[in-house]
């Protein structure tokens, strides 16, 4: 415990003291690329000026369209794109435009090239992860359920017959068994809420809030839907979706016996198990045979694959077999490379770091450096997300550091800068708080030289 002697001195720093714990409010975290809504192209395929998030990359974002309607139309399986371009410029929001594009039923995985690095699973293990997790599989079955809005929730106790002390849960408004009510607090739902009871087996399952409260509150994760019509117990064609991935784990990991070395035994083991390819071919048999009888039906998804020149020669060579294989999801690849050595060789180089084979098999997509009038856009649109004001003059000059340094760099400063504000008393962010910014910090590029004229590497 501090003394009251460090207590009662003043701090060294002029910053503001943290906030309480008895704080309720929270800010949720903005991430990098939570300006990004789609790709903005209008019906007929062309880029919409700086609409979606998107600032500039037109070429880049149009091509993106194209295979967006190949993947749709399920004609892009087993192919790949490749973003190139310089750090900064859009690859992974193209990419994760892409996806919104698609849709949260096509599985989109994403990836960095270091990933598959692991002193637990073989490179190759994880790549094929990957691609199957990026396989999606949507079943159909025609069920007996009880559906509606709940009203009211009022369970109905009763003394326990195993003991004297405490009450258990006897029914649930449809006097059901008591396990039912446990599935409906494990779903975590309240008065308001769609959901389905299946009449077999008693599962639960919260289909969204009823579109009567959906001006009560705004809340861009929930999903309002209309009361159901009709009568509560019915039967209703219900739509399961999983990937292949999910299939391989479900089967692959061993159920363990009851006795207490069993229990022990898989708290312990904490390694991933590999999948065998045994399995992996008995899934495929099981998924065969669903689409066959027409339960199920196969979704292609995307595996999304950053900074690609990280995997070595290994790596790519395995990713021309599952390209090829009958069973593949598109592949985006991205990086920002130009001809360098390819991982795992000493002497074969490439372009963008990818072996001729696969790069033979690439769409190329390159994405352009941003101009001073698209940085300042793109950090508008930033500060915008972020709740932040600029005083005059703080655009201009944040986008001519961004032209000389980078766009990450000038984006970077914003935050910084609007915490120096706040210390000095503003809420806007001014030039001169930007100007000390750049006495605090250094860009790459400013570094890089200084480094070069001291003569000394690092």
């Amino acid at each position: 415990m501090a003394s009251a002697a460090g207590s009662s001195s003043t701090p060294a720093h002029n910053a503001p003291l943290p906030p309480s714990a008895s704080s309720a409010a929270r800010s949720s975290r903005i991430a990098p690329h939570s300006h990004i809504k789609g790709l903005g192209l209008t019906p007929e395929g062309y880029a919409s000026l700086d609409t979606a998030g998107f600032v500039g990359q037109n070429h880049a974002r149009e091509a993106c369209g194209v295979i967006v309607d190949l993947i749709k139309s399920r004609k892009f399986s087993g192919r790949a794109l490749l973003l190139v371009g310089a750090p900064g410029t859009g690859k992974t929001a193209l990419a994760l435009a892409v996806s919104h594009e698609l849709g949260t039923k096509v599985p989109f995985c994403p990836m960095v090239g270091s990933e598959v690095y692991s002193t637990e699973v073989k490179k190759t293990e994880v790549l094929a992860e990957a691609f199957r997790r990026a396989i999606g599989l949507r079943i159909k079955e025609t069920k007996e359920v009880y559906e509606g809005e709940v009203t009211e929730l009022t369970p109905t106790e009763s003394e326990n017959p195993l003991s004297g002390y405490g009450k258990t849960v006897s029914h649930v408004v449809l006097r059901l068994d008591p396990t039912i009510y446990e599935a409906i607090l494990k779903e975590k739902i309240v008065v308001g809420d769609v959901i389905y009871i299946e009449a077999n087996t008693g599962a639960v399952k919260r289909v969204g809030r009823s579109d009567a409260y959906a001006s009560s509150y705004d809340l861009e994760s929930e999903t309002y839907v209309p009361l159901p019509k009709g009568d509560v117990h019915k039967k209703k064609e219900l739509v399961q979706d999983v990937t292949l991935g999910d299939l391989d784990a479900a089967n692959a990991r061993p159920q363990g016996g009851q006795d207490i070395m069993s229990v022990m035994g898989s708290l312990v083991k904490s390694k991933r198990t590999e999948v065998t390819e045994k399995l992996r071919n008995e899934v495929n048999k099981v998924v065969k045979n669903y689409v066959d009888q027409g339960v199920a039906e196969v979704v292609p998804g995307v595996v999304f694959i950053d900074e690609v020149h990280m995997l070595d020669i290994e790596c790519f060579t395995y990713l021309n077999a599952l390209l090829e294989s009958q069973m593949a999801p598109t592949v985006i690849f991205a990086t920002n490379r130009g001809n360098s050595l390819i991982r795992g060789t000493t002497d074969i180089v490439s372009a963008h770091g990818i072996p001729v084979d696969l790069l033979d098999r690439c769409m190329i997509v390159k994405t352009e450096s941003y101009v001073t009038e698209q940085i300042a856009k793109v950090l508008q649109l930033r500060a915008n997300v972020e709740g932040l004001k600029m005083g005059a003059g703080v655009l201009e000059k944040l986008a001519a550091e961004g032209e000389k340094s980078s766009l990450r760099y000038a984006l970077q400063l914003l935050t910084p800068a609007s915490i120096l504000a706040g210390i000095a008393g503003r809420t806007q962010i001014e030039v001169e708080d930007i100007g000390e910014m750049n006495e605090l910090f250094l860009d790459a590029k400013t570094s890089a030289a200084n480094i070069a004229e001291a003569g000394y590497e690092l």
